[in-house]
């Protein structure tokens, strides 16, 4: 049924059973002792777990269905007039066919009823700190990924709580749909890539597990493209080798997997079989996701600093598409020959990962500063991180975008077969200027 997750219990096997309307934990019965209801989810490993990823469910439109309750039953899109793209669609607008990124003209096609509403990102970032607030009073192991999305360990917080991981979560759910008047979904899991997959199972208001033992034969039948990570240009390269489930990943030995994927092939392997070593980092905060070089020598001079600045750049852009983000601001951090930091920030005009895009708009902050101070670092880092869908989509008005997405999509699957260095830019290289 909806909003339960099962995992098959052995013979003689009680599953933990949880109650999410109520948050109490008890074993053998198809509705709550305590309240009768029937949200229940139920798995052998539920009390055992204590990583969860919470993911809010279409979180732009659900914030603007939360403002204008009229809109509740109406199908929603956030984006751009006729001539954007969509930011965002509701889950009634997603049943006609309407997808993020989905040029705005199709997706009226295929729902002329739906409300359009421009997207109000200070609104969203709002609603975000709201919900960032409720899951850090749960615990300090909190580690935001987007403005919509984190992951957390509540290890040790079961005294604190006087309950199990698992049913404080239930509980923060219903407290964020009570106060902040918008819908997570949840996933419990052993590791961060399998508590991941699992918050995308049951939406919205899912709660989902996934055990580590049966991990990979849950995944096996799955599609390349469930891994995160498994972008198009992988995917349409492990279908040429025939490999379109994550199954045939799974089998691969390391030498195989180096053989006909590189050196990361046996990492891949790895995550195809639900295994995953990251831990949850509150110091690393996906907002100030950066990269920066100090010079042998001190430069002063702008043509001299924007080579290092290109190529920081590329880093940058590498890294967001890494965490699945991109940048809706730059900043551009330069420290001096007496050591003073400078930090100046510009936001974009839509969100990129783009390396051009996101080079250009801290080079001109760059021709600001380089008036001839002597400066031994320069860095570059993404401000107002969104979620990478919302990227260099483009439209009627704006050609430019689609054409250096398809460059730069072209340069990745170069490197990506024939390694970094296979190809690169005019302007990272010492007399380059294009």
């Amino acid at each position: 049924m909806p909003g339960v997750s099962t995992s098959p219990a052995g013979a003689g096997e009680v599953n933990d059973q949880l109650c999410r309307d109520c948050s109490v934990v008890f074993s053998a019965a198809n509705a709550c002792p305590a309240c009768g209801g029937t949200r229940i989810v139920s798995h052998p490993e539920l009390l055992s777990l204590t990583l969860a990823h919470v993911d809010c469910d279409a979180f732009y439109a659900s914030v603007e269905k939360r403002d204008h309750p009229e809109l509740a039953s109406r199908p929603v899109i956030v984006g751009g007039g006729v001539r954007g793209v969509v930011t965002a669609a509701c889950y009634v607008a997603r049943i006609y066919g309407v997808r993020s990124a989905m040029p705005m003209f199709k997706a009226l096609k295929a729902c002329p009823d739906a409300v359009v509403i421009r997207p109000d990102f200070t609104k969203y970032v709002a609603v975000s700190r709201q919900v960032r607030v409720l899951m850090s009073a749960l615990t300090p192991q909190l580690q935001p990924l987007s403005i919509d999305e984190a992951v957390m360990d509540l290890a040790g917080t079961e005294a604190l709580h006087g309950a199990p991981p698992a049913a404080v979560l239930a509980r923060f759910a219903r407290q964020v749909e009570q106060e902040i008047g918008i819908t997570v979904s949840i996933g419990m899991a052993p590791n961060r890539l399998l508590a991941k997959i699992a918050a995308g199972r049951d939406k919205p208001r899912g709660f989902a597990v996934i055990g580590a033992t049966e991990a990979a034969s849950l995944l096996a039948p799955e599609p390349v493209r469930l891994l995160p990570g498994i972008g198009p240009v992988l995917a349409r390269k492990l279908e040429t080798m025939g490999i379109t489930r994550l199954g045939q990943l799974q089998v691969l030995a390391d030498r195989d997997a180096v053989r006909r994927l590189g050196d990361d092939g046996p990492a891949l392997v790895r995550r195809a079989r639900g295994e995953d070593v990251r831990r949850v980092d509150p110091a690393r905060d996906t907002r100030s996701i950066s990269a920066e070089t100090t010079f042998d020598t001190d430069l002063f001079s702008v043509e001299d600093l924007e080579r290092p600045l290109w190529r920081l750049a590329e880093k940058l852009a590498r890294r967001l598409k890494e965490n699945e983000l991109a940048a809706a601001g730059v900043v551009l951090k330069l420290k001096t020959a007496q050591f003073a930091i400078r930090t100046r920030a510009a936001r974009l005009p839509s969100p990129t990962v783009l390396p051009d895009r996101l080079f250009f708009a801290a080079r001109e902050l760059l021709v600001r500063e380089a008036t001839g101070t002597a400066f031994r670092l320069i860095g570059i880092g993404a401000s107002a991180l969104v979620p990478m869908e919302e990227a260099d989509r483009g439209d009627l008005a704006d050609v430019a975008t689609p054409r250096l997405a398809a460059a730069q999509a072209a340069i990745d699957a170069l490197r990506e077969r024939y390694g970094a260095k296979a190809i690169g830019r005019g302007r990272g290289f010492r007399g380059g200027s294009g």
